[in-house]
């Protein structure tokens, strides 16, 4: 790809997974209840910021009725609520609420994308689909690359994901780091760049937010680590 807008447009089109195909499409058909009146986008969702983000944060996949319904990574549901109030209250997101695409958020500096472009059953795709998945994410990053210094990771899928894109054009250390909330490790550069500095941080699903494994100030905290490996400023709530 030349760009990440064609990469973008690119990921729309994808229908390489069959089983994520019917899900993602009978969401869009079979609606929630309090989204029955709303067009769901029903499609893979492509990254979400700028394209000289400094600073990517890598989720899991699309929520059936967030991502697949708005279109727009971590817009729509509850887990956007939580990142999107955190990003904002550090100084990464011009809003602190993400209701629908075209709402006027902005993210600055910052880019969010995922190992998985489709809504999966159970939010829980197999193997087999992340690595067919995993080429949209290594072009997506061989792009950032230029601007790109940091990543933060929400959960182990998503680090587990991550590690052998990354290991495609930076060093990863063998044994491979362990995910953990806070860990952070220097991934040198094979082509004599920057090292790009990669954060764990416990994903912002309902299950960790609401339970408090996972806090706002947790997250934020997190988040300014990252955004100052970054070159990011941030600012204080």
């Amino acid at each position: 790809m030349r760009s990440l807008s064609e990469l973008d447009r690119s990921v729309t089109t994808c229908r390489a997974c069959p089983r994520l195909v019917a899900w993602r499409e009978e969401a869009a058909l079979v609606k929630r209840a309090a989204y029955a009146d709303q067009v769901y986008w029903g499609r893979p969702v492509p990254g979400f910021g700028p394209a000289d983000a400094r600073l990517a944060l890598v989720g899991l996949a699309p929520a059936a009725h967030g991502g697949n319904r708005t279109g727009r990574m971590f817009t729509g549901d509850p887990s956007g609520d939580f990142l999107y109030a955190a990003l904002h209250a550090v100084g990464l997101a011009s809003q602190p609420t993400s209701v629908r695409a075209g709402d006027g958020l902005e993210l600055h500096g910052t880019r969010i994308t995922a190992p998985v472009k489709c809504a999966p059953p159970a939010n829980k795709p197999t193997a087999e689909e992340r690595d067919t998945c995993r080429p949209w994410l290594v072009e997506e990053l061989a792009l950032l690359r230029p601007t790109l210094r940091a990543v933060v990771v929400l959960g182990g899928f998503g680090w587990q994901a991550l590690l052998p894109v990354l290991a495609a054009g930076g060093e990863v250390p063998r044994p491979a780091p362990k995910f953990g909330h806070g860990t952070s490790v220097a991934l040198p550069a094979r082509d004599g760049g920057p090292p790009l500095e990669l954060f764990g941080s416990y994903h912002v699903s309902p299950h960790n937010t609401y339970t408090r494994r996972l806090t706002a100030g947790m997250l934020q905290d997190v988040l300014r680590r990252a955004a100052g490996a970054a070159g990011l400023e941030t600012v204080t709530p």
